[in-house]
């Protein structure tokens, strides 16, 4: 069987293309980086690839907001031929900056009748960039790329990661849907969900800084039209939460399984020595980062 062959998107300020190329390699994959000027130039360069791969960074300076500027160049030039694509049968994966992009072109989670988005990526809840390693829970077994996998330690790094829905009851078509693909999750050690203690550290953390798209939810809280959530809605406290998304979500698929965007890197994690405990000799697992590559790789064979 030949090779799935996957091309990694770059535009200016993109700046995870080459490890992300790596671990397509690495996981069986042959990978090009082309520049989005290429793809402008001629659409149909999509046409040679099995896996479409936009990575982590800053595309355009996340001008406007992060991963706008690229996502209005998708919708205006390239819908045609993306759409062709997916219809194809192949994967599309969207790594942080391009879980911001494919969000925004609307290519995960459809917009509603009217044209207005139904979800997005807006400011951590702390209104600053986050860098930390999560723990993260597999929630559905819709997604191609993560067949098999239950949970995953990967790092985070972003100041854009909150996802948002214009109406909480899309948390729970989404999740009907079974289009949620990762939530944030505890570690191990911590048994117990927020408590008061834990609502009263990030209410005290927050208070005084600029909502700049903060939602109203707090931990132990929700919004007005949110009724009494389900214990999966409620927000687990900072850090768990590293930026205070609704229901924990980390990552959404579309309803094929076949598109995934996420906020975490995986291409981060595909070596053992990339684990920050590796060194105590606690990690004897494959590197979760490689597990989902090697998962859309295994997809063509």
């Amino acid at each position: 069987m030949a090779k799935p062959r996957v091309l990694i998107l770059r535009a200016p300020g993109t700046n995870c293309d080459l490890e992300t190329a790596y671990a397509f390699e690495k996981a069986g994959a042959l990978a090009d980086r082309i520049h989005i000027r290429r793809l402008l130039e001629n659409p149909s360069l999509v046409r040679n690839y099995q896996i479409l791969c936009i990575p982590g960074g800053f595309s355009y300076g996340d001008d406007v907001a992060a991963g706008k500027i690229l996502a209005v160049q998708f919708r205006h030039h390239l819908m045609e031929v993306i759409e062709e694509f997916h219809q194809a049968d192949k994967l599309i994966l969207g790594i942080c900056n391009g879980f911001q992009v494919l969000l925004k072109t609307g290519l995960i989670v459809p917009p509603d009748e009217n044209g207005k988005a139904t979800a997005t990526l807006t400011w951590n809840e702390l209104a600053r960039y986050e860098d930390r390693w999560v723990r993260l829970e597999v929630a559905s077994d819709r997604c191609v790329f993560l067949h098999g996998v239950e949970y995953l330690e990967l790092p985070i790094a972003h100041a854009e990661g909150r996802f948002v829905v214009r109406h909480v009851a899309w948390l729970d078509r989404l999740a009907e849907a079974g289009q949620i693909a990762l939530r944030y999750a505890l570690p191990d050690d911590l048994t117990c969900r927020a408590t008061s203690n834990d609502a009263n550290t990030v209410k005290a953390r927050t208070e005084g800084i600029p909502s700049v798209g903060r939602t109203a939810v707090a931990v132990g809280e929700t919004s007005e039209n949110a009724g009494a959530p389900s214990d999966w809605r409620r927000p687990l406290p900072y850090p768990w939460n590293p930026n205070g998304s609704m229901g924990n979500i980390a990552g959404v698929c579309d309803r094929t399984g076949r598109v995934l965007g996420l906020m975490p890197h995986p291409e981060r994690f595909i070596d053992p020595t990339h684990h920050p405990r590796w060194t105590r000799g606690e990690w004897h697992d494959i590197p979760h980062g490689l597990r989902l590559f090697a998962n859309a790789v295994a997809y063509f064979s």
